[in-house]
């Protein structure tokens, strides 16, 4: 049975957009570009006869249970999972070293301070990509991975149920045009960023897996220096089922690695 959900494009403009984040990077949209809700076909792995491969989509799929018991209150757990996480993408995509720099847990609760991502976006621009691999790792350093092969993969997690509601969702880079493409601005009060979103497209294709569970992971690609495809992602606003009450908690780990 087909299925549809609501998204948020970008909107081309003749001016430059950006977004406006406070000190936290936590309340703040303080400058919104403009967005236009539009209904998307979705295609679920779980269900219909499609596949969807890193090599070729730049997302991967695959069932990963953890060893952390709890991901509440400090980051006591993160030395444990960075760890799975690190050998998840050496087995899954042949990286040979990787940094884990941020972990951001989103609650889809009007009182969250970090609700899901609703805008149909990929983190990185490639002039944001090259800044925030200097961030990391520092100049000299940053360089020295710039002569080799390089990417930015996210990897994303339900928490305590599964997805029912507001699930992440995918579009195959098969089905984009560059043209499709908005570089925008991310200001923060001590640096400044890029990001790219997306603009409606008829041809886009749509992918997700319903009913994700904490012990099954998606792993995809945001930026890498070879030409991998950037991979456009967003939140989608659909139910899976009424009655079902939990609200979507997930975990999103950014990761840098060097192939």
């Amino acid at each position: 049975m087909s299925r549809t959900g609501i998204v948020n494009y970008h909107v081309h403009k003749p001016e430059r957009q950006a977004f406006q984040i406070d000190a936290g990077g936590v309340a703040g949209k303080m400058v919104a570009p403009e967005l236009v809700a539009t209904e998307v076909p979705l295609q679920d792995l779980r269900l219909e006869e499609t596949t969807v491969s890193f090599d070729q989509d730049g997302v991967g799929f695959m069932r990963y249970p953890t060893n952390v018991t709890s991901f509440s209150g400090g980051k006591e757990w993160a030395q444990v999972y960075d760890r799975e996480l690190k050998d998840l993408l050496d087995r899954e995509i042949g990286a040979k070293e990787a940094v884990v720099f941020d972990h951001t847990i989103r609650v889809d609760d009007p009182g969250s301070d970090r609700k899901p991502a609703r805008n149909v976006h990929s983190d990185y621009s490639p002039e944001g990509a090259e800044q925030r691999l200097a961030d990391i790792l520092g100049d000299e350093k940053a360089a020295e991975w710039s002569r080799g092969h390089y990417a930015f993969i996210n990897v994303w997690r339900p928490l305590e149920n599964p997805i029912n509601s507001a699930p992440l969702g995918f579009v195959r880079p098969s089905s984009v045009s560059e043209r499709d493409w908005i570089l925008l601005d991310l200001i923060y009060p001590n640096r400044r960023g890029q990001i790219m979103g997306l603009a409606a497209n008829d041809h886009h294709e749509w992918i997700y897996s319903s009913r994700m569970r904490p012990d099954e992971v998606v792993y995809f690609n945001i930026f890498d220096n070879r030409g991998r495809p950037s991979v456009g992602h967003s939140a989608i606003d659909v139910t899976e089922d009424p009655d079902t009450k939990t609200i979507r908690k997930s975990l999103e780990s950014r990761t840098l690695v060097r192939f």
